[in-house]
């Protein structure tokens, strides 16, 4: 399954576009949602892993994917960076975002250190802190 999205050690609320935040992890999901919401998808494209890159081939293709399986990531309305763990050689930020219906969902991002600095390796839904099925 494919992941794609990262990290932060405390807890932080955001609203309207979302601006860098503390940590070089937080910093290039928040630069990769930034993209999302100008629909530029060439620079959101940047901000993928070489393997996330191969998989979509273009950012044409990588944008279609957001858009039809992580659309509160392409359009949310609060992003709450949460906690973040190291597990070398990734490190995973969760976020907690609520898309414009309300609807609120739980992402680990699956970070990884490359030349050209952090990028994102993948993202998954996860269950929310403190919930059982």
């Amino acid at each position: 399954m494919i992941r794609l999205i990262l990290a932060a050690l405390t807890a932080v609320t955001l609203s309207g576009p979302v601006p860098a935040q503390e940590g070089p992890v937080q910093g290039v999901i928040a630069d990769q949602i930034e993209a999302f919401q100008r629909d530029d998808f060439d620079a959101a494209f940047g901000f993928a892993s070489p393997l996330i890159q191969g998989l979509f081939g273009t950012p044409e293709n990588f944008g279609l994917m957001v858009r039809r399986g992580y659309p509160m990531v392409w359009r949310p309305a609060d992003v709450q960076y949460l906690d973040q763990r190291v597990e070398a050689p990734y490190t995973y930020q969760n976020i907690r975002i609520r898309d414009a219906d309300g609807a609120v969902f739980n992402l680990e991002y699956q970070m990884i250190a490359t030349p050209d600095g952090w990028q994102i390796n993948g993202v998954q839904f996860i269950e929310a802190p403190g919930l059982s099925a």
